[in-house]
């Protein structure tokens, strides 16, 4: 299959590629797109056949539902059977934005979106693109992130190409995205609302909206049949084995000093100040901040290769904050935990 590319700058929008890329939508093809997340590959939401193409290209498991992106409030609640209060209170707050509603579904979308569940997931996404691709379609598109299933999820448009190049009909390329982790995904269904999957917007901050939100435990149990997408299987792994390394810098180089006295290459990813004080074979530092680290972790899990580097080491972060995230995306793509 051939890829079609369009490029689009932040300051212009390409109309021409926004309405080609939305035929080939409204066709039932597949098209990458931008959000302010990540990019994610899109199919029209309500087409079961096109929605099938996503899991091909992507080699998905079927049981794994997938997000519906619409590009309005009035647009969502054509998805969902009913709007729960507190969801309409934080869809005020927080939408357009990095937040995915859990809601009761009425079986406008596709079945293999929903994995079967009685319950959808949706998003109003603020990236302009997304919003002008949504507008333009007139139909909701559901779009897990753009890559190979398992690995990194893509933050600019050629991690997408490299991955999915000759799988998917088309690439609207709009240069990097902003929040570099997915959207937070919040289970609506409940009294209380329970996060089921940490991203872009906080406990923290819905909490201030709507007061008390829990944090579903069970999101690590593969048991169980998915909520939400990020709750089963490996998720965002780089091609070689990353450890997760507890502790100060101390306890890090020396992590690094006996990997190396084992003959293996040693690259490590650290934010800017543990960065600084080591010494390895690779060392990429992932900002100053949590929001810097978290736009840049899958950007450096795809620059580690085999024929560099035979373990990556990772710090831990704190999990306050966009850090919960963080953690949460790390722990899925690490082979093993070193404590201090």
């Amino acid at each position: 299959m051939e890829t079609k590319r369009w490029t689009i700058h932040s300051d212009e929008m390409n109309n021409h590629a926004i309405e080609e890329a939305a035929e080939l939508l409204r066709n039932g093809q597949t098209v990458a797109i931008p959000t302010e997340t990540v990019y994610g590959l899109g199919a029209d939401a309500t087409n079961e056949a096109a929605v099938s193409r996503i899991f091909q290209a992507k080699g998905r498991p079927e049981d794994n539902p997938l997000i519906a992106h619409v590009a309005s409030k009035q647009q969502l609640l054509h998805l969902v059977d009913t709007l729960p209060p507190v969801a309409e209170k934080l869809i005020d707050a927080f939408t357009p934005g990095p937040l995915t509603f859990v809601l009761p579904e009425n079986g406008t979308c596709a079945r293999n979106v929903t994995a079967g569940l009685s319950t959808i997931g949706v998003r109003i996404p603020s990236h302009p693109v997304a919003q002008a691709l949504l507008k333009a379609c007139h139909t909701p598109i559901a779009a897990p992130s753009a890559n190979i299933s398992g690995k990194p999820s893509p933050t600019t448009a050629d991690h997408v190409w490299n991955d999915l190049h000759g799988k998917i009909a088309g690439l609207v390329d709009a240069g990097p995205t902003g929040v570099g982790l997915e959207s937070t995904v919040i289970d609506c269904t409940q009294e209380i609302p329970v996060i089921l999957r940490p991203g872009g917007i906080t406990r923290e901050q819905l909490e201030r909206e709507c007061g008390t939100v829990m944090v579903d435990p069970a999101l690590a149990n593969t048991a169980e049949k998915p909520k939400a997408p990020g709750m089963k299987y490996t998720h965002y792994a780089p091609d070689v084995p990353m450890w997760l390394v507890d502790g100060d810098c101390a306890n890090l180089q020396a992590v690094i000093d006996r990997e190396q006295q084992q003959a293996k290459r040693v690259g490590v990813m650290a934010g800017d100040n543990t960065a600084a004080g080591l010494k390895a074979d690779k060392i990429v530092s992932l900002g100053s901040d949590l929001p810097d680290i978290a736009r840049n972790i899958y950007d450096t899990l795809r620059l580690f290769k085999n024929e560099d580097i035979d373990v990556i080491l990772c710090e831990t972060f704190p999990e306050t904050s966009i850090g919960q995230a963080i953690m949460n995306r790390l722990q899925k793509a690490a082979t093993a935990y070193i404590s201090e």
